[in-house]
């Protein structure tokens, strides 16, 4: 963090404390005491009132006349920002998110205890991406091209070289949107996909508003399947497709329609259930799923070699 952006992190915690130890600075800002004092110091020298309090609960703080009441942000929002960090923080974990955490609690003198908890699976795979997601932000951030290697879904291996413009996260999965140097347009790779990732020189951003619309994926096209429900998997698509999606027959089965692509994404998520989901139709999307469970039957019917 730069001293600038420090030195307001101060400002805006001080507004809303009394007093704040210099060891809690210190924490917060991974900076020694000594640093914290330099800051203080440079503070006074800009007109801000900061002054010292000595003793057991010493520490600094800014006279009261220079304060203010008036918040943009009442306790629910304070909250609601909280957790929303909190789950951002399992996934991309770095001292400027918990710096920020501190600084959010700090815009108010209460111990706020969120009642609301986000909590995602800790999987070994996803803190070793978390490296990954580190380079690549810094540099978006610095304007960085990033060298690397993109394996197809068909293990087919590319050099690429790419200006990376943001980060896009869906159904847990990691996306890099950037403009490819070798296909001369914007392409969208998967996180997974990318080997041995580096950054590279500086380069110059595009000035493209488009760049939202030209870096989105094709949407696959869908179709309407009505699939039969185990009651112990009912949970599982209310979550995904609503409660209204889901009806329950006399037979005491469930019955859903709900829109999938005609690729093996949707008949892996439908596998992912055994036979606690039945296809009903229509015929031609349960002929197509039929030859991709055959398919994964026929691996452990052939000879070992």
């Amino acid at each position: 963090m730069k001293k600038v952006e420090r030195l307001i992190s101060i400002v805006m915690i001080l507004l809303q404390r009394e007093v704040v130890p210099a060891s809690e600075f210190s924490r917060l800002f991974h900076v020694t005491r000594r640093t914290i004092q330099r800051d203080m110091e440079a503070l006074s020298y800009a007109n801000i009132p900061v002054y010292a309090e000595y003793g057991a609960e010493g520490g600094y703080a800014l006279m009261e006349e220079y304060k203010f009441d008036k918040r943009l942000l009442n306790q629910q929002d304070i909250e609601n920002i909280l957790v929303a960090l909190g789950g951002f923080e399992q996934l991309i974990q770095n001292q400027e998110i918990q710096a920020t955490i501190q600084k959010i609690k700090g815009m108010t003198s209460a111990d706020i205890s969120p009642k609301l908890d986000l909590s995602f699976y800790d999987w070994p795979g996803r803190r070793d991406m978390k490296e990954d997601i580190s380079l690549i932000r810094q540099a978006i951030e610095n304007h960085r091209l990033l060298k690397f290697e993109y394996v197809d879904q068909k293990g087919n291996k590319t050099a690429r070289v790419v200006e990376p413009y943001k980060m896009h996260v869906s159904e847990m999965q990691w996306y890099l949107l950037g403009y490819s140097l070798e296909r001369n347009d914007y392409r969208t790779f998967k996180l997974a996909r990318i080997l041995h990732i580096e950054k590279g020189g500086f380069f110059t951003p595009r000035a493209d508003p488009e760049l939202k619309e030209q870096t989105k994926p094709n949407e696959p096209h869908l179709v309407r399947v009505q699939l039969m429900l185990d009651v112990s998997v009912r949970d599982q698509f209310i979550e995904r497709y609503g409660k209204r999606a889901v009806t329950k027959e006399p037979s005491g089965s469930y019955l859903t329609t709900i829109e999938l692509p005609e690729n093996p994404f949707a008949y892996q998520f439908l596998a992912g259930f055994g036979n606690k989901v039945k296809i009903i139709k229509p015929n031609d999307y349960i002929e197509k799923y039929v030859t991709f469970l055959e398919q994964a039957v026929e691996l452990y019917r052939q000879p070992e070699k």
